[in-house]
């Protein structure tokens, strides 16, 4: 996976962060850049944090699926992509509070799909510090972003910016499959 490649995953990794971020950005009664900066540390914190977790756990079980690691791949991406552009269509409630409490399960429910993520990770052999770093340099700038956006704009862009990450990792998933069946080079 190239860096371009690596890139386009973090962002639509960050997606969902983002969502919830501009929902956070439309509780708050005034945004400052303290929500901005704790919304992208716990967010792009737990996005590096998760990959890195699923990349552990599949470089054990590399070695027995090695011949199906593609279909695996190209499969998780799938769900994960088809799973976020479902829950694009649902309302979410956001409650304004960006303490410890509120913001680790949001962190964690937001970043699952990176955990999936690292697995593929282990299995098409990926440099996981620079991806991790990536992924969570990527997170944390569209999350703070997303506070002042929901402040601003509304709820307007929450449902389209999840619905372009799922595409995205729809569109990667069927990438490594047809490259690994020669259909691409």
């Amino acid at each position: 996976m190239n860096l371009a490649e690596l890139f386009i995953l973090a962002v639509g990794l960050s997606m969902d962060a983002f969502a919830v971020s501009i929902c956070k950005g439309l509780s708050l009664a005034e945004t400052r850049v303290r929500d901005s900066v704790t919304a992208g540390v716990y967010f792009g914190g737990f996005q590096a944090l998760m990959p890195f977790i699923g990349y552990m756990l599949g470089i054990r079980f590399q070695a027995l699926i090695q011949n199906i690691d593609h279909w695996i791949a190209f499969v998780l991406l799938c769900v994960i992509g088809i799973n976020m552009i479902r829950e694009a269509k649902e309302e979410e409630e956001c409650s304004a509070s960006m303490g410890v409490k509120t913001m680790i399960p949001l962190a964690v429910a937001t970043s699952i799909d990176a955990l999936a993520v690292g697995v593929t990770f282990a299995f098409l052999s990926v440099d996981i510090i620079p991806a991790i770093t990536l992924i969570g340099i990527t997170t944390f700038a569209f999350s703070a972003a997303g506070v002042k956006i929901g402040s601003v704009f509304g709820s307007k862009y929450k449902a389209g910016a999840e619905i372009a990450g799922g595409v995205v990792l729809v569109i990667i998933g069927t990438k490594i499959l047809l490259e690994h069946l020669g259909i691409l080079p």
